[in-house]
């Protein structure tokens, strides 16, 4: 079965550029070239990936992702932003974008980027359907075959990117894992030495991980190298 991809962007001839392309490698494309129309066919979560464009009428790229986060569709979301700006792409994986791409790009690009991040996911669920999994650090399970995760037993609502930093953290507790090595264990190609994605993502499973994230107890900021994930202590 082909999975679908959801393209929204108000420039029609890159709309239908990356339709054409997508549909080249074997996926199913829907297309929408407004906030409100993209945002609708997101809200249908029949798609595998949402390729959204920062700069829209009606609603812009950030309100969508906001919307759809909210709404706890985890969807993943590669943004396109025409601007060269770090605020709007820090904002943009702040609301739960997984990924961003700036303009101009190729096609190709686009592509090999959607397949990277589809390939990343079917791969943590295909490693983990053979064992059991379960991964318990204090009151945090994390269960890869199920691809869920909890917090004293209530279900943590995380995007596909901070579950996979979330396992792969957990897998290597007690190691130090710099923001090099996170980013080629999660996004699997070269950022250019923009750890900034790192730390933003470590800042959402804080957030949902932590009682105090101002004094992490589980994934511990280590100055100067990266982070570490550690059994709490018990006080």
């Amino acid at each position: 079965m082909k999975d679908k991809i959801i393209v929204v962007d108000d420039e029609l001839s890159i709309a239908t550029l990356l339709k054409f392309n997508l549909e080249q490698a074997g996926f199913i494309v829907e297309t929408a070239h407004d906030g409100m129309a993209g945002l609708k066919l997101a809200e249908k979560q029949d798609a595998a990936l949402i390729v959204l464009d920062l700069m829209l009428p009606e609603l812009d790229g950030l309100e969508v992702c906001k919307r759809l986060r909210q709404q706890k569709i985890n969807t993943p979301i590669l943004m396109l932003t025409a601007k060269d700006d770090e605020f709007d792409k820090v904002l943009g994986l702040e609301l739960g974008a997984d990924d961003y791409l700036t303009k101009p790009f190729s096609p190709r690009e686009v592509v090999a980027r959607v397949k990277a991040i589809l390939r990343r996911m079917n791969q943590q669920v295909a490693a983990e359907e053979t064992t059991d999994g379960t991964i318990v650090i204090g009151d945090v399970k994390i269960v890869p075959d199920n691809y869920e995760a909890f917090k004293a037993e209530e279900r943590l609502e995380l995007t596909p990117k901070e579950f996979e930093l979330l396992v792969y953290l957990a897998k290597n507790k007690g190691r130090v894992l710099t923001r090099d090595q996170l980013l080629s264990a999660i996004w699997n190609y070269d950022f250019v030495g923009d750890t900034r994605i790192v730390d933003v993502h470590i800042s959402h499973v804080r957030e949902k991980i932590e009682p105090n994230t101002k004094k992490p107890i589980y994934i511990k900021t280590i100055r100067g190298l990266g982070y570490k994930m550690e059994e709490p202590k018990a006080e």
